[in-house]
């Protein structure tokens, strides 16, 4: 997302130009992590079969503790003199990826395609803290913070479609219905 205007501050230690840079970096986290929180109470919501309860359950304080990692992003954004946008429209028109493909279906179809969305968050969280590592140590800390429970629910996601050799069943899926599919199948 372009700027318009660099802030009229930012704090001690970086230039304006790079906390700039650094918040318009924290601005798609934002965005992900939103669609994220989004996207786990939908599946909380619409989640059945026999490992409902358990997937219903455990997904709740997955979304407690990315609502808090939005919470500490904006905060960080509004640190850095930005100010953060956190609005539904905002968020659709910037985001590129598509919207979660899966409405009402079993606990390990949703498992099977919350895998990939997993994956996607992950792989753009490392690479923002990636590209934060020399511009500003604190918003790095606080993105590799994210990424140390990220990586954990992802874990508790990809456990429930492992086999006890280790082979994810949704292995060479594309997407999340593909996912979803092979999953329920695994």
């Amino acid at each position: 997302m372009a700027r318009a205007e660099l802030p009229k501050y930012t704090v001690p230690s970086l230039t304006v130009e790079d906390g700039a840079k650094v918040a318009e970096i924290l601005q798609q986290r934002l965005n992900a992590l939103n669609d994220l929180q989004l996207t786990l109470k939908h599946i909380h919501w619409n989640v059945t079969g026999p490992h409902f309860i358990a997937v219903h359950e455990m997904i709740d304080p997955q979304v407690d503790q990315v609502r808090a990692m939005v919470d500490a992003v904006a905060e960080r954004i509004a640190t850095l003199g930005v100010a953060p946008v956190g609005t539904p429209g905002a968020l659709v028109a910037a985001r590129e990826w598509d919207d979660y493909s899966i409405g009402r279906a079993g606990a390990i179809e949703h498992l099977g395609a919350l895998n990939e969305v997993y994956v996607g968050v992950i792989e753009d969280h490392r690479a923002a803290a990636e590209a934060t590592e020399e511009l500003d140590t604190v918003t790095n800390d606080l993105l590799v913070g994210h990424l140390h429970e990220l990586e954990l629910f992802h874990w508790f996601v990809r456990a429930h479609l492992e086999s006890a050799g280790g082979a994810l069943s949704t292995d060479g899926a594309d997407g999340e219905k593909e996912a979803a599919a092979a999953a329920s199948h695994g």
